[in-house]
């Protein structure tokens, strides 16, 4: 299997080829094609075909990959019990193919399939807050990290890694051509919008939320943020207004879980 492997995907570097092999499918394939390898090693390992020692499938895919047209082939592994973690990064549309909207994109912003017009300004719908949508499943935990606070990012993925559990690893990701945004200050999107809690860095951990790095007080305004982004350039400051009080509804609704949620076990 894993000379298959290497043979339709050479590693880039000889010492690694045991260690790093990968498997690259259709972007909405993700979560299934993981489950399919990790049922794949258990396999194996029961047969004394391969070392019996713990191998970590990661699956990878985008928002559109994940909340849109991948919901099922990530919903149906876990709920078989998966064990290997999955991170969605979200640059929040359909980047890769046009910037189309997905259901990640946020209120008001301009894509290519939701043109900022007279009648409709942007996207309609608010976006999908993509971690919940773990919680029919049987997912105990997932994290939301940004590349900007990197040791979180790194405690957030090892934690992933150790765990026995299935975990989801949401990750804020920026993309300066779809945001139409300046390609010189990318490191410090995630801290706008984190400090503007746009995009609040939390975990949830057997049912138990947790904020890992504190939003300041008081959170900055939206206004500022949406202005550096030129799918936001349409908005009036009455619209500025409907996308703070939207920010402002979500995360006293956060905040109320960090303050009243209690573990599982």
């Amino acid at each position: 299997m894993r000379r298959a492997v290497w043979r339709l995907f050479p590693p880039r570097y000889p010492h690694t080829a045991w260690e790093t092999p990968y498997i690259h499918v259709a972007f909405e394939n993700a979560a299934a094609v993981g489950s399919g390898v990790e049922a794949g090693l258990k396999a194996l390992r029961r047969k004394g075909k391969i070392a019996d020692r713990d191998v970590k499938t990661i699956a990878i895919a985008g928002d559109g990959g994940t909340v849109d047209i991948g919901m099922q082939r990530y919903r149906a592994p876990w709920n078989a019990a998966m064990t290997s973690p999955f991170f969605c990064l979200d640059n929040e549309a359909y980047m890769n193919t046009g910037i189309q909207r997905s259901s990640a994109t946020p209120f008001m912003a301009a894509t290519t399939t939701s043109p900022a017009g007279k009648a409709i300004k942007g996207s309609a719908p608010a976006r999908k807050t993509c971690p919940r949508l773990w919680w029919p499943t049987t997912c105990p935990m997932w994290r939301r990290p940004v590349r900007s606070y990197p040791l979180d990012l790194m405690n957030k993925v090892k934690k992933a890694k150790e765990t026995k559990d299935p975990s989801y690893v949401h990750v804020f990701t920026v993309c300066p051509t779809g945001w139409r945004a300046a390609r010189n200050r990318p490191s410090n999107w995630a801290a706008w919008s984190w400090k503007r809690a746009f995009f609040p860095l939390y975990e949830v951990e057997n049912g138990k939320y947790r904020l890992t790095i504190e939003t300041p007080e008081p959170r900055r305004p939206v206004e500022d943020y949406l202005k550096l982004q030129g799918r936001f350039r349409h908005l009036d400051p009455s619209d500025i207004a409907k996308v703070q009080a939207l920010v402002d509804k979500e995360y006293r609704k956060l905040m109320h879980k960090v303050e009243t949620s209690a573990p599982w076990v």
